[in-house]
């Protein structure tokens, strides 16, 4: 169960599938900041879509983590899931997964506890969002075996990747610089 290449295609498969859950979870996340022209989708587009896709890729993370851990190909010890040292494979690579994964469980935590932080500690913690996003883009490119090969194309999800959040950042901006539609006034006569 440990040995031959079924863990190996689970865990390459269940991290290209994260990395495209944490981009579009980021993507929402950067398209439902309320800026001072107010929402500009609806709350179920962005915010609830937004927390559904990250708790989905939570559970897409375990599933990422075990079957690293879990393969006998490589010895990963469950740890080096958590803490970025130690490792003896790709240590550079594997301990930014890690750094990633401590950014994101914060991330759930706090989200967990929101209510009693307040919101603009949780904001100011949400927004390391971005390092985790970053990290997981860095561990997937420097661990991703098939990112090597040449004509690999497991290079195009990693660059739609960056290049949807790219393209968000540049609607989010297009948008604070548009003046906010005029609302319908009824006349009270």
């Amino acid at each position: 169960m440990t040995d031959g290449p079924l863990l190996w295609y689970v865990n390459r498969a269940t991290g290209v599938v994260l990395l495209l859950l944490l981009t579009l979870t980021v993507v929402l996340g950067v398209l439902s900041v309320r800026g001072s022209h107010g929402r500009r989708l609806p709350a179920f587009v962005t915010q609830d879509l937004h927390r559904n896709l990250a708790l989905l890729g939570v559970v897409m993370l375990g599933v990422h983590i075990a079957s690293a851990v879990v393969d006998s190909y490589v010895d990963i010890r469950w740890w080096q899931a958590l803490v970025p040292a130690g490792a003896t494979y790709e240590p550079v690579w594997l301990g930014l997964g890690a750094l990633a994964f401590d950014f994101l469980l914060v991330l759930v935590v706090t989200s967990l506890v929101r209510t009693r932080l307040g919101h603009r500690s949780w904001r100011a913690v949400h927004l390391s969002a971005w390092v985790a996003w970053c990290l997981s883009v860095v561990h997937g490119i420097g661990i991703g075996t098939d990112l090597r090969q040449p004509g690999g194309l497991a290079v195009l999800p990693t660059l739609g990747c960056c290049v949807a959040v790219l393209a968000a950042f540049i609607v989010r901006a297009s948008w604070a610089r548009r003046p906010e539609p005029p609302h319908s006034v009824r006349s009270v006569a």
